[in-house]
C-alpha cells in the first residue's frame, strides 16, 4: 500500500512537467496564423518571383464561369493576396522562424511586383483586357497602401513608372454602378499618394465618395449601388477601400470641396460599428452566417474586424483577446479538416472545403485569395497586446453560457460633412 501511495505522489509531481512541457510545444495563435498565411502566400510568390506562376498554378473556374479573359486568374491571385499580407510584411527582419519567413516572403513579393508589369516576363499580368482588371488592380494599389515603405518604396523607378502608367490604363473601363467605384477611388487616390495630385483624376475620388455617402444605409452597412443587398460586400470592399482612399487624399493634401478629414473620421466609427456586428456574428463553435454572394471569398467576411484591429481602433466593446480567439477559432474551422488547398498547395473553390457549386460566373480560384485580407493583425508586432493578451470569450460565446455581455443598440452618425465652398 504504502509503494502504491508513493508511485501515485511520483506521478502527481511528473503531471505538472508533462503539463508544462505540453504547453511550451503548444502552437501560439500567431504562430498559428503566420503557418497559415505562409502555406497560402508561398505557392504564389515563389512562382511569380521567378516569372513561372502562369506556368505552374494549379487553377479552377467557376462552372458557370462567363467568357472572359481567363488570365485574369493569376492578377486575382496576386493582388488579392498581397492586400491581405502586406501589413506583415511592413515588420522589421529579424532572426526568429517567422521573421525568415517574412524576409522571404517580401523578396519574392517584390521581385513579382516587377515581374507583374514587365512586359517581358512571362508572368506579366493582363493589364487592360478585361474588366475585371480595374478590380484587382485596386487590389495591388491597396497592397500598396497598406505596406508603402516596405513594398511601394524599394520598387525601381522603372518598374513605379510602370504600375503609374498601367493604373491609369484602368480609366478605360466603365465601372458599374456598385462597390466598383471604389476600385477607381483606390487607384486615384493612390496616384494621388504615390505620383502627385497632377496624376490623379480628382473626379473619380469625388464621385465615388459622394455615391458611397448616398448608398450608405445605416448601422455600418453600406448599400452594394442604389439597392442594398444582404451579403458581405460592405466587408469585402467598403469599408476598407472607403478609409483607404479617403486617407490618401489627406496624405497628399489634397483641397477639394470635401473635409476629409471628417469624411474618415465619420467612415472610421461606421466601420467600428460594423465590427461589433462581425464579431456577434462568430459563433462558439467559430461559424458565421453563409449569406449573399461570392461566399467562396471565405475570412474576408471578416476583413472590418481585421482591419480595426491592425489599426488599433478596435471599439471599447471588443478586447484583443476576444478578437483575437474568435478570428483564430474561425480560422481552425475552416482551414484545419477540409480540403481548402489543391494538390499544387493553391486555394479551391468553395467556403469550408472544396464546394466549386458555391462560385459565381465570376469565380476563378485566384478570386478566393481575399480570404488572406483577415491576416492584417499580423502588421502588429509579436509583443503587441492583440497577440500577447489573454484568450477571452466573445460574444457569442458569454451569451449562449449564461455569461453576462452587452447588449447592442443601432447607432447613428453624429458627424455631420458639408462641402467647405
Amino acid at each position: 500500500m504504502k509503494r502504491i501511495i508513493i508511485i501515485l505522489a511520483a506521478l502527481m509531481l511528473l503531471l505538472p512537467l508533462q503539463a508544462k512541457k505540453k504547453q511550451t510545444v503548444q502552437q501560439s495563435d500567431r504562430d498559428y496564423w503566420c503557418a497559415l498565411a505562409y502555406r497560402m502566400a508561398q505557392p504564389v510568390l515563389e512562382n511569380m518571383a521567378k516569372g513561372e506562376l502562369q506556368k505552374n498554378m494549379q487553377t479552377e473556374f467557376s462552372p458557370s464561369f462567363d467568357n472572359r479573359n481567363r488570365k485574369v486568374v493569376y492578377m486575382e491571385t496576386f493582388g488579392r493576396l498581397m492586400a491581405g499580407i502586406a501589413p506583415w510584411l511592413t515588420l522589421p527582419d529579424d532572426d526568429t522562424a517567422e521573421g525568415q519567413q517574412r524576409r522571404q516572403l517580401r523578396q519574392w513579393a517584390l521581385a513579382s511586383y516587377k515581374n507583374s508589369v514587365d512586359p517581358d516576363s512571362p508572368d506579366y499580368l493582363c493589364w487592360g483586357v478585361a474588366g475585371q482588371n480595374l478590380v484587382d488592380a485596386a487590389y495591388i494599389a491597396e497592397s500598396f497602401i497598406r505596406a508603402y515603405d516596405a513594398l511601394w518604396v524599394p520598387l525601381d523607378d522603372v518598374t513605379k513608372q510602370r504600375y503609374i502608367t498601367e493604373f491609369k490604363r484602368m480609366r478605360s473601363i466603365e465601372p458599374p454602378y456598385t462597390n466598383w467605384f471604389l476600385f477607381s477611388s483606390t487607384i486615384e487616390s493612390f496616384l494621388a499618394k504615390a505620383a502627385g495630385l497632377r496624376a490623379y483624376d480628382d473626379y473619380r475620388v469625388m464621385t465615388t465618395i459622394r455615391k458611397v455617402e448616398e448608398w450608405y444605409v445605416g448601422d455600418g452597412w453600406y448599400a452594394d449601388g442604389p439597392v442594398f443587398a444582404f451579403d458581405y460586400y460592405s466587408s469585402y470592399v467598403f469599408h476598407a477601400m472607403y478609409l483607404e482612399t479617403l486617407q490618401n487624399m489627406i496624405d497628399a493634401r489634397a483641397n477639394t470641396r470635401l473635409e476629409y478629414k471628417k469624411y474618415y473620421d465619420r467612415a472610421l466609427k461606421r466601420a467600428q460599428k460594423f465590427a461589433i456586428i462581425l464579431e456577434r456574428f462568430i459563433s462558439p463553435e467559430g461559424t458565421f452566417p453563409v449569406i449573399g454572394r461570392s461566399t467562396p471569398y471565405r475570412m474576408a467576411a471578416m476583413q472590418p474586424l481585421a482591419l480595426m484591429a491592425w489599426y488599433q481602433k478596435l471599439p471599447s466593446e471588443l478586447s484583443n483577446g476576444q478578437v483575437r480567439a474568435a478570428l483564430t477559432k474561425v480560422m481552425h474551422r475552416m482551414f484545419d479538416t477540409q480540403q481548402n488547398f489543391n494538390e499544387g498547395g493553391y486555394l479551391t473553390i468553395g467556403f469550408c472545403g472544396h464546394q466549386p457549386e458555391t462560385a459565381d460566373w465570376y469565380t476563378n480560384n485566384g478570386s478566393l485569395y481575399m480570404t488572406s485580407l483577415v491576416f492584417m493583425p499580423l502588421g502588429l508586432p509579436a509583443s503587441h497586446p492583440f497577440w500577447t493578451d489573454a484568450s477571452q470569450p466573445w460574444t457569442q460565446v458569454k451569451a449562449w453560457n449564461g455569461q453576462p455581455f452587452p447588449k447592442d443598440h443601432r447607432w447613428a452618425d453624429d458627424i455631420q460633412t458639408r462641402d467647405r465652398w
